[in-house]
């Protein structure tokens, strides 16, 4: 575990001693200005925002719980609706998802190819759970999913297909009677409608809803007769043809939902973290409600952070708007079972996670089989998380991140980029965001994610500093942007790839960045075969602290090598042979070719790595990359921080103002499961100090930890905030009343 107390007490870092005074003895409580000094520049945040004027504030941004039991084909059959609608109610949830169709209709719809199900017969599932809903004073979602249709539907439509590159038509993979819907076609503009405009007619719903579309993290690949006249599937312009038929789709459909209620409203399938589908920074300008649909980790994705990281990626284009992340009470992952429960503690987690990073938590089982589940253990989870949260609802809803680093999405990088020559995969770019992701946990640092065309200064000024895990894909207004951002003060830390390709792809003669950074390429990236090359040390600097009796550090799998710089405080040695180890040694042992680029000017910091050290950290472990990382975040930072939480393990940190005050969220990620398999429990931490200044003029009322429920001491002195979470479990929330 990476943080500043054992990163500090290590040895490794002893150049900067004078930061570590006090750090063994987390719960003392000491005056303001010798904590101050204990925990580095604790700075003040901005003034709080002036109070929500509550009237005039869309419902759905009010919702705090949502409910979900997706319908299978036999609860018609079997489910009582009065108890499912009773303990949506008994824990509070305000709104509920009620299936309308998937590839059956739970209604008798008299809409063409709406399948009604063998055992709905003459029962109307859909309309009873929305009167008992209504009856409990639950809000009402109907559900669509319009990704898959049956053989009736292709027989009278087979433009309504998707289609392979030879022509045949793509079938489900696991139930080949269903062909894949493909969302360019007249099914989108003909089917879904007629669908919508029916429920609108005969039931009170409050909003609509489809699932499986648009896909997430990724693009669909069709060769059908419209897909054939667009653009290259994976491309660019393919990547803006489909943002654009999306919303189209998504405005035409939000205008059908109000068609009968004003504050109705249409809604679709999102998540996909820093991949997204469709350019997330549109859509938000248009849409009223985010459904981050990932349901939990999978074996592609295992790391613990996932919602965390989803919940990241809303607050950096949502300005405020409502987001709810699906969490599955449901096996996730291949192979699965969706009617069978998880292990409690990664359901919690999940939720814990949706919350602390400001997404409204979401529960989600499906089959309604025996009354109301065969398995019912994952009821106990909703039963006790939801009721909590509904205590305190006031300090759990955001108003704004305190965050003071920023984390660039550059999500055209991360959907489009294919990864350098040298590692063609498409996970590369994944292993990169992990890597920094990590490493700022293990830092401790408050950030934030940022959009990539969201750099205006008016977005960036919030930040210290501003870190580009290997966006290569830059236009040249965004570069200008981050130039502007450079002049006002603000650092950039950078390298391997990143502004090397346009908007479009197309690859730059030289980084787009290269003046602003100090950096110019000296030819094509190079790879490993053998030992990466290892970075030498060539004179001391703060971001080269603590490697002690060495001159060698290792570098990265892959780098772009560039010119000579003046002054370089670390220079490359290439990599060479590994086996046999008589020769593995270099043949050169001195270059001039800089292994980091550093610049300063002002309050102006710029760091640049040649090598994708994110990455390679995160496929690898190494510390030499995890300190050089953490190092170069403190350095081009000032070591600035909104927020300061000393003690023992590895937590994740959201900081956010909320109407009360503020609220300190910490989750705990000590757990042998915290990168594979499910959360069976997590090691209970010992203290955690926590540290932060108040805007002037502002003072403190209370302190209360949410999920202990108790009311730790604190000290409050020249506006700074010190107290102690005495113990630290699966999560807690220090809520901060302010007066």
């Amino acid at each position: 575990m990476l943080n500043r107390r054992n990163f500090l007490k290590s040895g490794l870092t002893a150049g900067v001693a004078p930061l570590t005074a006090g750090l063994d003895h987390l719960d003392a409580m000491t005056s303001a200005a010798e904590e101050v000094a204990s925990t580095g520049i604790i700075v003040e945040p901005p003034q709080r925002l002036p109070p929500n004027a509550s009237a005039g504030v869309p419902w759905q941004q009010k919702i705090r719980r949502v409910g979900q039991t997706n319908f299978t084909e036999y609860d018609p059959a079997v489910m009582n609706v009065n108890q499912w609608a009773d303990y949506w109610h008994s824990v509070k949830a305000d709104i509920v998802y009620v299936s309308v169709t998937g590839i059956l209709a739970f209604y008798p719809s008299k809409v063409q190819f709406h399948k009604h199900g063998k055992f709905l017969k003459d029962r109307d599932l859909f309309g009873e759970c929305v009167t008992a809903a209504k009856k409990r004073g639950m809000r009402v979602v109907a559900r669509m999913s319009p990704d898959l249709n049956w053989p009736d539907a292709l027989e009278a439509h087979p433009e309504w297909a998707m289609r392979h590159d030879d022509g045949s038509v793509q079938h489900s993979e696991e139930d080949p009677r269903l062909f894949k819907t493909c969302m360019f076609t007249s099914y989108m503009d003909d089917y879904v409608p007629a669908i919508m405009r029916e429920v609108n007619s005969l039931y009170d719903v409050d909003c609509f809803y489809t699932n499986g579309w648009p896909p997430l993290g990724n693009l669909p690949v069709c060769y059908c007769a419209v897909c054939s006249k667009l653009p290259t599937p994976g491309s660019p312009a393919y990547w803006h043809a489909f943002t654009d038929r999306v919303l189209s789709l998504w405005q035409r459909y939000d205008t059908i939902a109000k068609e009968k209620k004003p504050d109705s409203f249409f809604f679709a399938n999102l998540g996909g973290n820093v991949r997204g589908g469709p350019n997330l920074d549109r859509l938000a300008k248009t849409i009223a409600w985010f459904q981050a649909d990932n349901q939990g980790r999978t074996y592609a994705e295992p790391e613990i952070w996932g919602c965390s990281l989803q919940g990241r990626v809303c607050n950096a284009v949502l300005d405020g708007k409502v987001a709810a992340n699906v969490t599955a009470a449901y096996s996730t992952g291949q192979p699965g079972w969706r009617n069978v429960s998880k292990s409690p503690a990664e359901t919690r987690m999940w939720l814990n996670q949706s919350v602390a990073s400001g997404m409204v938590p979401y529960i989600h089982f499906v089959g309604d089989e025996n009354g109301f589940g065969e398995d019912r253990r994952w009821q106990a989870v909703g039963e006790e998380y939801f009721p909590w949260t509904a205590l305190h609802d006031a300090h759990l809803a955001t108003r704004r991140s305190m965050a003071n680093i920023g984390v660039l999405i550059g999500q055209s990088t991360q959907l489009l980029y294919p990864g350098p020559s040298t590692a063609r995969s498409r996970t590369y770019m994944r292993e990169t965001t992990n890597g920094l992701y990590h490493a700022l946990l293990q830092g401790r640092f408050a950030f934030d994610f940022v959009h990539e065309d969201r750099l205006e200064l008016e977005h960036l000024a919030k930040y210290r500093a501003l870190l580009l895990p290997n966006v290569a894909m830059l236009s040249d207004a965004q570069c200008k942007q981050l130039s502007d951002y450079l002049r006002a003060g603000g650092s950039l830390m950078a390298g391997f790839e990143t502004s090397l390709y346009d908007e479009n792809l197309k690859p730059r003669e030289d980084f787009g960045l290269a003046d602003l950074m100090g950096v110019s390429r000296a030819g094509a990236a190079v790879g490993t075969n053998g030992n990466a090359y290892s970075a030498r040390l060539e004179k001391p600097h703060e971001i080269l602290e603590g490697f002690n009796e060495t001159t060698w550090i290792a570098g990265a799998q892959n780098r772009v090598p560039l010119k000579p710089v003046d002054g370089s405080i670390a220079t490359v040695v290439p990599g060479f042979v590994r086996y046999p180890p008589e020769l593995a040694y270099p043949t050169q042992r001195q270059t001039d070719e800089p292994a980091v680029v550093l610049r300063e000017s002002g309050k102006s910091r710029t760091v640049w790595f040649p090598g994708d050290v994110e990455r390679t950290y995160w496929i690898t472990g190494h510390s030499d990359l995890l300190h050089l990382l953490y190092n170069a975040i403190r350095w081009i930072s000032h070591d600035e921080r909104v927020v300061q939480v000393d003690g023992p393990g590895f937590i994740e940190v959201f900081c956010w103002e909320t109407t009360p005050g503020y609220a300190v969220h910490l989750l705990n990620y000590n757990t042998p499961n915290a990168f594979h398999g499910w959360v069976e429990t997590a090691d209970p931490l010992g203290p955690q100090r926590v540290t932060m200044k108040l805007p002037s003029g502002v003072g403190v009322k209370a302190v209360e930890l949410l999920r202990s429920g108790t009311k730790p001491s604190f000290a409050f002195r020249n506006q700074v905030l010190q107290f102690t979470v005495p113990s630290l479990g699966g999560y807690e929330v220090a809520a901060i009343t302010v007066a």
